[in-house]
C-alpha cells in the first residue's frame, strides 16, 4: 500500500466516523411567529454544536398537540425535543414520560426564569420543560378607531365597555369588524380563551365535587354574551379562527380589537408585518367586576421525551433556545421588540426591551396576575386557568369548544350547546371516576 493510498483511506475513515457520529434532532413544534423564527436563527446553534443537525416538524396548534400526545403515550419515539404547554408539563412528569432538565449549563441561570411561569413547569422541585416564550393575555385594540368613535380604553376595561365600544367600532361596510376572538374548536384555542373569561363572569368547569358547570346561570351569561357580540361586532366565519387567523385579521387592519396572547404584541406592532403598527394600544383582560380577569397563564415550553436516545444534544438544544443568548440573537438580528416575551425578569429589566416593547409591562401585569391555583370566583378542586390539569381535560375540552363553535356558527342555540356540554362532561368524569 502506498503512502498516499493510506492516507486518503484514512481520511475517508475519518470523514466516515464524522458523519456516523453526527446526531439529527427531530424537533415537533407549533407553526408561531416566534417558533419560526427560531428556526431561521438555528444556524447559531449548529456553529456552536457541529454535530447536531435539526429536522423540523412544525405543525398546527390542534394537530401538534394531538400528534404529540399521541406519540408520548405509546412511547413511539418520533421526536427528540417537544414544543408542549404548561397543561402537559406536570401531568406527563407525574407519568415519567419526561426528562427532568437538571442542568442546562453554567450560563443558564434557571432563577431568572419569572416565577409565575417557572412554578407551572416544575413537579417536585424539578424542571421539566424550558419555556420559550411565555403569555397571558389582553386587549389589543386600535387607537385610531376609537379616537373617531370618541372612545378612551382604560387600562382596566371591563367587558361591558368592550362590547359597547366594538359594536360602535365596527363598519361591516369597510370590512372593519369591533372584535375578533377566537371560535375554532379545541381545548387550547376557543376554550382557551372561553375558559379565562368565563372565570371572569363567575363560571367554572366543576364544583368542589367535581360536577360539570354548564348548567348554571354563570356559563349562560358567558355563552350568550360571546355569541351575541361576535354576531353583532365579530368578523364572518369567527367560528374557524383562531390565534393565527385573527393575527392575520388584525394585522390588516379587519379589527378594531383583539383579546388574545400577550405574545401577539410584538406581531401587532411590527411595521414589518403590522399595516396597523402605529396604531396598536394595549390594555389588561377585561372584567365584569367580580375579583378576577379574563386573562390566562401559559407558556409553549421545550421538553424532552423520556423515551428519546439523543438526551445531551437535546438538552443543548433546549438549552440554546431558552436562554439569555437566544433573545440578544433575536434582538441582534430582528430588534428587541421581537425578543421572546414571558419567561426571564432580566428581560423586563432590560431598558432596550422597555423601549422597544410598548406593552411589556402590560404583559409582566398580566402574566403575575394570572392565579392557577384560585382560577374562580368560587372555589374549585383543580389548578389551571384556561384550563383544568387533569389528564381527561384534553379530551373533554376539545369536545366541549366543538358545541360552542357549532354555537357561535349558528348550527346549535347556547342553550344546546350547553346542554350538549354538561352531558359530556358528565358522561366522561363518571367514567372517568370523578364523579361517584
Amino acid at each position: 500500500m502506498t503512502l498516499r493510498t493510506f492516507l486518503l483511506g484514512a481520511c475517508s475513515a475519518l470523514a466516515f466516523a464524522g458523519m456516523a457520529s453526527a446526531e439529527t434532532l427531530t424537533i415537533a413544534t407549533v407553526n408561531n411567529g416566534d417558533m419560526i423564527r427560531m428556526q431561521k436563527l438555528t444556524d447559531d446553534f449548529k456553529a456552536k454544536n457541529p454535530g447536531i443537525d435539526l429536522e423540523w416538524v412544525t405543525l398546527e396548534e390542534n394537530v401538534l398537540r394531538q400528534k404529540v400526545t399521541t406519540d408520548i403515550a405509546t412511547k413511539g419515539g418520533q421526536y427528540d425535543v417537544l414544543t408542549i404547554g404548561t397543561y402537559e408539563v406536570p401531568i406527563w412528569a407525574k407519568q415519567d414520560w419526561l426528562l427532568p432538565l437538571d442542568n442546562l449549563g453554567a450560563n443558564y441561570d434557571v432563577d431568572d426564569l419569572l416565577p409565575a411561569i417557572r412554578s407551572g413547569l416544575t413537579v417536585d422541585g424539578k424542571l421539566y420543560a424550558a419555556p420559550f416564550y411565555g403569555e397571558s393575555s389582553m386587549v389589543m385594540y386600535r387607537k385610531d378607531l376609537f379616537d373617531a368613535a370618541g372612545l378612551t380604553m382604560p387600562d382596566a376595561p371591563t367587558w361591558d365597555f368592550v362590547a359597547d365600544a366594538a359594536r360602535k367600532i365596527t363598519n361591516k361596510d369597510k370590512e372593519i369588524y369591533g372584535i375578533c376572538l377566537r371560535g375554532k374548536a379545541g381545548w387550547g384555542e376557543n376554550m382557551a380563551f372561553l375558559t379565562a373569561m368565563s372565570n371572569s363572569f363567575g363560571a367554572r368547569w366543576f364544583d368542589e365535587k367535581w360536577k360539570p358547570q354548564f348548567d348554571q346561570p354563570e356559563w349562560k351569561d358567558t355563552l350568550d354574551f360571546y355569541v351575541k357580540l361576535m354576531k353583532d361586532a365579530g368578523p364572518p366565519g369567527a367560528s374557524s379562527n383562531g390565534f393565527n387567523e385573527n393575527l392575520a385579521l388584525f394585522q390588516t387592519g379587519k379589527c378594531g380589537m383583539w383579546i388574545d396572547a400577550t405574545v401577539a404584541a410584538s406581531f401587532v406592532a411590527d411595521p414589518k408585518q403590522s399595516q396597523v403598527a402605529d396604531k396598536v394600544g394595549f390594555a389588561l383582560a377585561p372584567d365584569k367586576g367580580l375579583g378576577k380577569r379574563g386573562n390566562w397563564l401559559w407558556a409553549w415550553s421545550l421538553a424532552i421525551p423520556a423515551g428519546t436516545q439523543k438526551a445531551e444534544a437535546a438538552k443543548k438544544f433546549v438549552a440554546w433556545a431558552t436562554s439569555k443568548e437566544y433573545s440578544n440573537l433575536v434582538a441582534e438580528k430582528e430588534g428587541w421588540l421581537n425578543a421572546p416575551p414571558g419567561t426571564r425578569k432580566s428581560l423586563y429589566a432590560n431598558a432596550d426591551y422597555q423601549k422597544a416593547a410598548s406593552f411589556a409591562k402590560m404583559t409582566l401585569d398580566s402574566i403575575e396576575s394570572a392565579d392557577p391555583t384560585k382560577p374562580t370566583v368560587k372555589p374549585v378542586p383543580y389548578v389551571g386557568v384556561q384550563f383544568v390539569a387533569i389528564p381527561e381535560f384534553q379530551g373533554i375540552g376539545t369536545a366541549v369548544g366543538q358545541q360552542f363553535s357549532a354555537a357561535l356558527a349558528g348550527q346549535l342555540s347556547v342553550d344546546q350547546a350547553l346542554q350538549s356540554a354538561q352531558q359530556l362532561a358528565t358522561r366522561e368524569m363518571t367514567k372517568a371516576g370523578y364523579i361517584k
